[in-house]
């Protein structure tokens, strides 16, 4: 800014109050003009309202020590470090948006200034300032900051629990391969030590009535009756035979798939299971179901709560050491709910929740599937409670 500008910006100037005044006055934003000692020469309306004082109030007065005499802090900001006045002084602009000016009320704003230096030739004189209050602003980016900052430790946490979920998911996995696969060794060993033997001594006794029946037409009548008899002894025993092979048939396969379950439906089948386990486990049973005549659910639904229940059993069997089992089967209109609840020595909450409690994991996941949820109650000697809760109309 030239000379012949400031001699214009002078307060008794009559150009200054008839033509820039109006500009100065036009405009939101402060204004204000110092000379090389830092004393203001003008300052617009705006620019002293933001002050909190009027212009005749700032003007001949070091706008430095008026209005940018501390940091945000309260601590002293010396001129000889002021942007506005090295800058001015080298003849150079500058931009600030890191500070504050401070009202006359001694209370401090976040500010946005520019300063230009006011020159002669290659005499600097003074400098124009303008300035904004960017409290909103600064309120506004902190805001965001903390905003973005928020969203990011939602990010991280739920990218923490979508890998525990994943590893969780993964350890399933592989433990349920595992269970398959000890359930087809169980299988094969059951068919070929149980069922195998059995087909071998048939084979071995039909093999043996051939040749006896091959003898037959050169023996006397009365050995002919006599081995008619063992024959027929044979026969007896081989009779057994296939009666024990179509029971171990019947038993494995009501391992794999219990046939009540498709031929009397759900709740026939977990009453059966129930009954089934405290007569092998030698456990006292409560049973109840309300109402009677629950609805059933679709195969694959029916399928998830069969096996949920039965890993609830499970869970009582290997772990409870419990005397008396308590089950009961409730519904309304939207859900039904299924209770096992045991009188054994329990467990702490936690211990359903441990990476390596897969039966509890298989369960949830199961009755997630189907919009489903499991509930636990336990303590440490006083047994514990499973719920499964089921929509009526699972997903």
């Amino acid at each position: 800014m030239h000379a012949d500008t400031l001699n214009l910006l002078q307060p008794e100037s009559p150009l200054w109050q008839n033509q820039l005044g109006l500009l100065l006055e036009s405009t939101g934003e402060g204004i204000f003009g110092i000379d090389l000692a830092g004393h203001c020469m003008f300052i617009n309306r705006a620019g002293a309202a933001m002050l909190l004082m009027e212009p005749a109030q700032v003007l001949g007065h070091n706008m430095h020590e008026l209005t940018h005499h501390s940091h945000a802090d309260g601590s002293h900001y010396p001129d000889t470090d002021c942007p506005i006045f090295n800058a001015f002084r080298r003849g150079l602009p500058c931009r600030i948006d890191t500070e504050v000016f401070w009202r006359h009320d001694h209370t401090p704003f976040a500010v946005e200034y520019s300063s230009h230096p006011i020159m002669d030739g290659d005499k600097v004189l003074g400098a124009v300032i303008t300035f904004v209050d960017i409290t909103e602003r600064r309120h506004a980016d902190e805001a965001l900051q903390k905003a973005k900052a928020e969203l990011e430790m939602r990010v991280a946490e739920r990218t923490r629990e979508l890998s525990a979920a994943l590893a969780q998911q993964r350890e399933l996995a592989a433990y349920s391969e595992t269970v398959r696969e000890e359930e087809r060794t169980r299988i094969a060993r059951e068919v070929h030590d149980e069922l195998g033997s059995l087909l071998v001594a048939l084979k071995m006794d039909v093999n043996w009535l051939d040749k006896r029946l091959a003898e037959q037409p050169g023996r006397a009548p009365e050995d002919a009756q006599a081995m008619r008899d063992t024959m027929r002894g044979k026969c007896k025993g081989m009779s057994r035979l296939i009666e024990n092979a179509v029971d171990n048939v019947g038993r494995i396969i009501t391992d794999l798939r219990p046939s009540i379950l498709d031929h009397q439906g759900l709740w026939a089948a977990i009453e059966w299971q129930a009954h089934e386990f405290v007569q092998s486990a030698e456990l006292e049973l409560a049973w109840g179901m309300q109402p009677a005549g629950l609805p059933e659910l679709p195969e694959p639904a029916a399928m998830a709560v069969f096996r949920i229940f039965q890993e609830m059993l499970s869970n009582v069997g290997r772990h409870a050491r419990a005397s008396h089992l308590d089950v009961r089967i409730t519904a309304d209109a939207k859900e039904l709910c299924i209770s096992v609840q045991d009188d054994g020595c329990g467990a702490p909450p936690e211990a359903f929740e441990a990476a390596t409690a897969y039966g509890v994991m298989g369960m949830r996941e199961r009755a997630r599937h189907f919009g489903g949820r499991i509930a636990i109650e336990s303590a440490v000697g006083q047994g514990s409670t499973f719920t499964l809760v089921m929509p009526l109309c699972p997903k």
